[in-house]
């Protein structure tokens, strides 16, 4: 990631909240208990630096135990550090246990994710792809077994969803763009699934931009630091649920309409459960 960037303007409050009904406090008197998946580097360990140095008890999670410690030597402020291969379904469900056992939680920020070298290989003892079970698979069986011990679920997304498809004919093997288009129809559904789950407040999607990451690559054009924001305020609490986020916690990001068409998620949710032997709560 750039070496320009400036952690304290990462723990500036987003400045374009007007159509949100955002929750205004201390967050030093008011500590979030905050789990960000995949928070060894990049976005989400510079969330995790600006959450934790906003007062907040941040937890971290890594594929690997050399990872984990990497994540601890970058975010020391952190409270743990889970430790779970994504790609590996055995290691997310104990994961999804450990969470849901470690719980009340305020948020988990379902930032882990595949995208380069992952072309041709497949998940440990499994018939689909590597992308696929981290991107798509796991958020939602975290989430689904987790459910009410978080108040707050936060998905990510990519402009790159439009380019996705919305037929699951190749769900197992999918892109990177439709895993984008899947996370975002999770975040759509379970907004819908959970709204009557005890606990449960918000569920939404955030979109960090093509920021200059180690996956976005150097080239990318977006602010690191509007994209911390919105993982900043989703975390937090933006009062709504349902929504799809960009950079500066701005509402209203242009969405694939079929993310939005319950059938369509329904479809998508009776097939991850299919795959995963998982069903999400009110199916």
């Amino acid at each position: 990631m750039p070496k320009s960037t400036n952690l304290s303007n990462l723990l500036r409050r987003p400045q374009n909240l007007k159509s949100v009904n955002r929750k205004t406090y201390n967050p030093r008197e008011m500590p979030l208990r905050i789990l960000i998946t995949g928070s060894a580097e990049g976005l989400g360990l510079l969330s995790a630096q600006a959450l934790a140095s906003r007062g907040h008890e941040v937890h971290l999670h890594a594929r690997s135990a050399a990872r984990a410690q990497d994540a601890k030597n970058n975010c020391p402020e952190a409270k743990s550090c889970f430790v779970a291969n994504l790609s590996d379904l055995n290691e997310v469900k104990h994961l999804a246990s450990e969470i849901k056992a470690a719980a009340p939680w305020d948020a988990i920020i379902h930032n882990a994710g595949a995208m380069h070298g992952t072309t041709g290989k497949t998940a440990p003892n499994a018939d689909y792809g590597l992308l696929f079970a981290t991107n798509t698979l796991a958020p939602y069986v975290i989430t689904s077994l987790v459910k009410g011990s978080a108040k707050r679920h936060v998905f990510i997304g990519s402009q790159m969803h439009a380019g996705g498809d919305s037929t699951l004919k190749n769900l197992k093997h999918c892109g990177y763009g439709d895993s984008k288009l899947h996370d975002i129809m999770l975040a759509y559904g379970f907004a819908r699934k959970l709204k009557n789950e005890e606990g449960v407040e918000e569920c939404n999607v955030l979109d960090p931009g093509w920021v200059p990451t180690k996956m976005g690559g150097g080239s990318a054009p977006d602010s690191i630091e509007e994209s911390v924001q919105t993982y900043v305020a989703l975390a937090e609490g933006v009062g709504c649920t349902g929504e799809y986020f960009g950079p500066a916690a701005k509402k209203g990001r242009r969405v694939m309409p079929a993310a939005k068409e319950v059938e369509a998620q329904e479809k998508l949710f009776a097939q991850l459960a299919e795959i995963s032997g998982v069903e999400a709560p009110g199916s």
